[in-house]
């Protein structure tokens, strides 16, 4: 194998690596208060920790305020898990990204709305980059 060839080639997995992966649906329908679920639902402070299990998560330490940007509704009654940012001086690094954590973990401190809307996910709501 020449030498640009082999540049190649690891330049093409290196690039591989770090692409975006599609991951399983938690859910096939979500609540928000926009089509974009860019507008806040409710506030949240965490009851307990919550390390994320993979990139669609988020990590949330005890006490964090928590922005709940979206609700998953579970076809089978199985773990409910909402879509939030967390916010926290102590965290600044986290500040920003959504991701979704289980609702046990987080107790709603005040709604912003009770209207909602109820839409399908796509495979985009539970992609990794």
């Amino acid at each position: 194998m020449s030498f640009p060839l082999v540049i190649l080639f690891c330049v093409a997995l290196l690039h591989q690596s770090t692409m975006a992966a599609p991951m399983d649906k938690l859910a096939d329908s979500k609540s928000c208060k926009d089509e974009d679920c860019s507008y806040v639902l409710s506030m949240a402070t965490a009851l307990d920790d919550f390390i994320a299990p993979d990139c669609r998560f988020i990590n949330i330490k005890k006490g964090q305020m928590v922005y709940v940007y979206s609700k998953l509704i579970p076809e089978d009654g199985a773990g409910v898990f909402w879509s939030g940012s967390v916010y926290s001086e102590r965290y600044v690094d986290q500040m920003g990204r959504i991701g979704y954590f289980p609702a046990t973990v987080v107790k709603e401190t005040h709604k912003f709305t009770d209207s909602t809307i109820q839409m399908q996910t796509t495979n985009m709501d539970f992609y990794c980059d």
